[in-house]
């Protein structure tokens, strides 16, 4: 669940620190900079970006399952049910999806990796990987800097 954002109130008047400008700046440039090589290995292996979002969803489905039904897909992709059908349609046409009806509720179909599809998921997952690794360090970074900024707060309350 994300969280909400929170409005700030007019008597919040604490200075945000240059550091937490940098580290926000650093951690916002490591994310494009990750999109952006993303979108190329998507290019290399044939995949729209949508498309690597559609297969990594599936494939990396909570339950483990490695499937996920339509109504699942829009809520994890946040896409109306008909854009997620149209997606998947031609992701099936190209051969990276199959449909997989449910055992237990006939309404219910699944949809799963191609070979083809976790054959292109793959490379481009192992292709991100060095991109992967900077932007969790800068995450982690950045997570550590709010934590730090949010523990000073605390201290600065308590003492008023």
């Amino acid at each position: 669940m994300v969280p909400r954002p929170t409005r700030r109130h007019a008597d919040d008047e604490r200075e945000i620190p240059l550091g937490e400008y940098q580290r926000i700046a650093e951690f916002r440039a490591r994310l494009r900079e990750f999109l952006r090589h993303n979108e190329r290995a998507c290019a290399q292996w044939d995949l729209t970006p949508q498309r690597f979002l559609l297969l990594l969803v599936i494939k990396g489905a909570p339950d483990g399952s490695e499937r996920m039904s339509f109504t699942d897909l829009a809520g994890r992709l946040h896409l109306s049910r008909n854009t997620v059908t149209e997606l998947c349609a031609r992701a099936e046409e190209s051969g990276l999806l199959s449909r997989e009806p449910s055992e237990v509720d006939q309404r219910v179909v699944y949809l799963r990796l191609t070979h083809e599809g976790e054959r292109r998921l793959e490379a481009v997952v192992r292709e991100s990987d060095g991109y992967r690794s900077e932007l969790r360090a800068s995450f982690d970074q950045l997570s550590d800097s709010f934590r730090l900024a949010t523990r000073q707060r605390k201290k600065a309350s308590a003492s008023r």
